[in-house]
């Protein structure tokens, strides 16, 4: 309250001396004298009145007496005043700067020790810095942070306050406040504070989301207990069963079918919620996962029956208590051992501890909160291990794991995680690859090879896969071993064709060249195939490929690549055109070869030109690259003399195009058109085409 007094204080000595100031610069005599009057009497007062951070005010004591003083001596009074102030000014300027400097300096000393853990001295630091600064918010925010890991909620709040105070669109004050009134179940008034966020910065809707999920979360458990105590309180059967049964297995060092018998008895109890609730309220959790006995069970799994008879009715209890129950969701993967122990029990070879293992976590994945709590609490490198190990089992049993492991995968938190760890999971991404496909669900195989497709597709991701020398080679290898039987294999190559296609986007390849070839030969012997999704896929990476090596290209051309990327132009889809018309042009790009075989195949360029009218601005691009390269050919350019080309090319040269190198394509086949058939320059002058494209020219090279 002192700090705002004195706040309020200054705002108000503002104010007077403007309102002084204005006075004695006014055109009225009476006016101007009174407030040279007042003017003498504050400046006595200031000398008198020391403030108390000890600044002292040199003033000018020359005594202004109104009756004897003339009035013209009042601009002079007002030049000293303000000269007085000018000078106070000044100081008070200085000494900010250098708290300002002290205070930045605590602050990240507090953020030091707030770092490792140290709440106290952090607050302790923060503080000092506000003694030097009173107005840096984010000394408030940081102490009120730090007040919320100390649980001193309602200073938390405060100090958030006193943020907004310097700054009304704090959104970090809000962020602070709304968790402080959520840990005092205020949940009304912290949905206000992250709706103010919102309001502030509509940017952040995904964290406030998330936030009020978490406000209504906590409000709807609050409400579960409090019926649940009333259910109790009134002596409902099902609810004291519930609590006896807790107090029953509290007992220690009894025999484990002791305990198992009764984890069976509390887990056919779990009709409802309330009941749900009180296994909560009443330590369930702790009094399961603590116990010895338990413990020793699920660390020995596999050695004997009763051991597991353990482990599957602790894993079924789970299950009953989780049910639709969020809270009870997050203190069960907030159990210590937790996050390592459900992976592992999913990776063993015993059948009920593994089924009932994935059932309980297929459960907790149903729901985004739920996937939440698995990917922020859960060893995810154990979990990606053991969901790819359910290959080596039946059928059912892999196309479930894979369909899970595809919906965590969806999570931009899991993608964040992925890309963080990749170089700890890769070994394992490439140990699938290297799989026996005969031995292996190929729909399950299917289904992880997407998965590694879609991740690529994250340049980081696509980055690190490729640098790795083993990953390549294993894809390579899977490629050999789906050869074998095309017919058996088919959907297993063609969702690996996906993932190639993403890693040779890595493209040019420096190092990777033989590899490069390698993969390329073997998409040429794939264009041999009938079924229309592999020759589009291989022409895809063919795409992507050949222009890393002269002498593939050269292998291509002998192979007749062109002759089959005409063939796809005349009858494939939008993808199969894309892929075939970026193949010809790298083809004709290096080898005259390709650009006569091109001519020959493509009678009056028909083709060619109608790929010009496509929508595709890369269909476009590569199409006029591949037209201005067969124009080198002698008498080429002259069966176009009845076209509208010149308009065609000029109209993407000088337009406004997103893909500058269409353009580009566009003006230097244009050029080469006009250089081999000169009645197509005269054309061009008379569209005053010249000068188009040198402004387009000039725009492109200097966007």
């Amino acid at each position: 309250m002192a700090d705002e007094e004195d706040l309020q204080k200054f705002l108000k000595n503002v104010d007077e001396i403007t309102s002084l100031i204005q006075e004695m610069n006014s055109d009225d005599p009476r006016i101007q004298q009174k407030a040279i009057l007042e003017t003498e009497q504050r400046l006595l007062y200031t000398e008198e009145v020391p403030e108390e951070d000890g600044c002292r005010t040199t003033l000018n004591k020359t005594t202004i007496n109104c009756s004897q003083a003339p009035m013209e001596n009042a601009d002079e009074i007002n030049s000293a005043f303000l000269a007085s102030m000018e000078l106070d000014a000044k100081e008070r300027a200085r000494r900010r700067r250098e708290n300002r400097v002290l205070a930045d300096a605590l602050k990240d000393k507090g953020n030091k020790a707030f770092a490792r853990g140290d709440y106290d001295a952090a607050v302790l630091c923060y503080s000092e810095g506000l003694n030097k600064v009173k107005d840096m918010k984010v000394l408030y925010t940081n102490r009120a942070q730090a007040y919320l890991k100390l649980g001193d909620y309602q200073k938390a709040i405060v100090d958030c306050e006193w943020a907004l105070k310097c700054d009304e669109k704090c959104t970090k004050a809000y962020f602070h406040m709304g968790k402080a009134h959520l840990a005092l179940k205020n949940y009304n008034m912290s949905r206000e504070c992250y709706q103010k966020i919102l309001e502030i910065s509509p940017k952040l809707q995904t964290q406030v989301k998330d936030s009020l999920n978490q406000v209504n979360l906590q409000e709807k458990a609050d409400l579960q207990e409090k019926e649940a105590q009333r259910l109790l309180d009134s002596g409902k059967h099902a609810a004291v069963t519930v609590k006896n049964l807790l107090e029953t297995l509290c007992k220690p060092d009894q025999n484990p079918l002791f305990y198992a018998g009764g984890i069976e008895i509390l887990t056919e109890m779990m009709k409802d919620c309330t009941e749900q609730t009180l296994f909560r309220t009443h330590n369930g959790f702790s009094i399961i996962s603590e116990n010895e006995v338990v413990r020793r069970c699920f660390s020995a799994t596999g050695k004997d029956v009763v051991g597991e008879t353990v482990c599957v009715s602790v894993l079924r209890l789970w299950q009953a208590v989780c049910s639709g129950n969020e809270e009870n969701q997050r203190l069960l993967l907030l159990c210590p051992n937790l996050g390592r122990l459900l992976p592992s029990l999913l990776a063993t070879r015993l059948l009920t501890v593994r089924q009932q293992s994935f059932a309980l976590l297929l459960q907790l994945t149903q729901t985004d909160y739920g996937r939440s709590l698995v990917i922020s609490h859960l060893d995810l490198t154990r979990l990606l291990e053991a969901l790819v190990s359910f290959l080596d089992f039946s059928d059912k049993e892999a196309n479930s794991a894979m369909a899970l492991l595809t919906d965590l995968a969806l999570d931009e938190r899991f993608r964040v995680w992925f890309q963080a760890n990749l170089p700890g999971v890769l070994p394992v991404l490439t140990g699938v690859l290297e799989r026996d496909p005969m031995v292996t669900s190929p729909s399950a195989l299917c289904r992880c090879i997407a998965l590694m497709g879609n991740l690529s597709a994250e340049a980081a991701v696509r980055r690190q896969m490729f640098a790795s020398e083993e990953f390549r080679e294993a894809c390579l290898g899977l490629m050999a071993r789906c050869e074998e039987d095309m017919d058996f294999f088919r959907e297993v190559m063609y969702i690996l064709l996906g993932l190639v296609m993403n890693l040779c986007l890595q493209s040019p390849f420096v190092y990777e060249q033989v590899w490069a070839v390698e993969v390329s030969r073997k998409c040429m012997f794939l264009l041999n195939s009938q079924d229309g999704g592999i020759l589009t896929r291989a022409a895809g990476v063919l795409s992507r490929t050949l222009s890393s090596s002269r002498k593939m290209v050269e292998e291509a051309l002998r192979a007749g690549v062109v002759k089959k990327m005409i063939k796809f132009l005349k009858t494939g889809g939008q993808t199969a055109s894309r892929y075939a018309i970026k193949t010809l042009a790298v083809c004709t790009n290096s080898h005259y070869e390709a650009r006569e075989e091109v001519i020959r195949l493509d009678k009056k360029f028909g083709i060619l030109m109608k790929l010009l009218s496509s929508e595709d601005e890369m269909v476009v691009g590569n199409a006029a690259l591949c037209l201005g390269n067969c124009m080198e050919v002698p008498y080429a350019a002259s069966s176009l003399l009845k076209t509208d080309v010149v308009q065609v090319l000029l109209k993407h040269a000088g337009g406004d195009a997103q893909e500058t190198a269409m353009q580009l394509n566009a003006g230097i086949a244009l050029g080469k058109l006009c250089t081999a058939e000169p009645r197509f320059a005269a054309q061009l002058r008379e569209l005053h085409g010249i000068e188009i494209l040198n402004s387009t020219m000039k725009y492109v090279a200097d966007p």
